[in-house]
């Protein structure tokens, strides 16, 4: 039996991401692999550094400084989150992320990303952060319109999300069969057809799979919403989402908004904590 852990993305809804993985690092429950998408990628990547508390420490330290996120960034750069402050400043100086730790711990760390030629998710373990890894987590998290294409090798890429926003068929295809999926929506929720389509268009005319895929995320999303329900059904697959929406927007700077989602992750997974051990053992 292969245990592994599925990360959904979702910008600051990744708080309660942290909220859930930091009670199962607290709990020394053991998976043999993990996959993260988006957020799920750069937040849950700390699991394999061992570090519980640090994404929720580091998010409410900096969420108000503008090299983090912001217009202000967005216009200087081309990305809505800063790559200098986001991908070095905090990792190796502001809250040190371990980098040792993260290489000798033998779980794997899968990452799934878009490639923008061909609109198809490209999936990558990365065994270690240094600078390729590094590219790849922020890849993965590289939001469509606010965003610069990350270019890696032959590689264009943007968010994991447009292509596989929850990678269960992937995970299990790859020989895990004994998964665990952290969503950041309610039960109920159902993606709608993006709305700023138009701004797709004109700013990636370049890349018309890419334009394609985004066009048809919602009914991707949706089928997939409803097939991960029936692997909950069947008890085939263990699914913990929030119980309701997460009130945060995309680049939330209040403090007390990321503290809430991310108390709301620690409430289900200690509510829900028996059952996954039952589930896993």
């Amino acid at each position: 039996m292969k245990k592994g852990l599925i990360m959904e993305g979702g910008a600051m809804r990744g708080m309660f991401t942290a909220g859930v993985i930091d009670v199962m690092m607290e709990h020394e429950i053991v998976y043999d692999g993990a996959i993260g998408v988006s957020a799920g990628a750069v937040f849950g990547c700390n699991y394999k550094s061992g570090q519980p508390g640090r994404v929720i420490r580091y998010n409410v330290a900096y969420c108000k400084n503008p090299h983090y996120a912001g217009l202000r960034t967005l216009v200087k750069t081309g990305d809505i989150f800063g790559e200098q402050f986001c991908y070095h400043d905090v990792p190796d100086r502001l809250d040190p992320f371990d980098y040792e730790a993260y290489r000798k711990n033998p779980m794997e760390f899968h990452i799934a990303a878009t490639d923008v030629q061909t609109g198809a998710a490209v999936y990558r373990r990365v065994d270690a952060c240094d600078k390729e890894g590094l590219q790849w987590l922020r890849a993965s998290a590289s939001m469509p319109l606010v965003s610069n294409i990350i270019k890696i090798g032959d590689y264009e890429l943007l968010d994991g999300g447009i292509a596989d926003a929850v990678p269960v068929e992937y995970f299990a295809g790859i020989g895990y069969d004994r998964n665990v999926a952290v969503l950041t929506r309610p039960a109920d929720y159902r993606k709608q057809r993006y709305q700023a389509m138009p701004l797709v268009q004109a700013r990636l005319r370049r890349y018309p799979k890419m334009v394609e895929a985004m066009a048809g995320r919602h009914e991707r999303y949706n089928a997939q919403i409803e097939g991960i329900a029936a692997q909950e059904r069947a008890g085939t697959l263990f699914v913990i989402r929030p119980p309701k929406a997460i009130d945060v927007s995309p680049v939330e700077r209040r403090r007390e908004k990321l503290l809430a989602a991310y108390r709301m992750g620690r409430m289900e997974m200690e509510r829900r904590l028996p059952a996954l051990l039952e589930y896993l053992q």
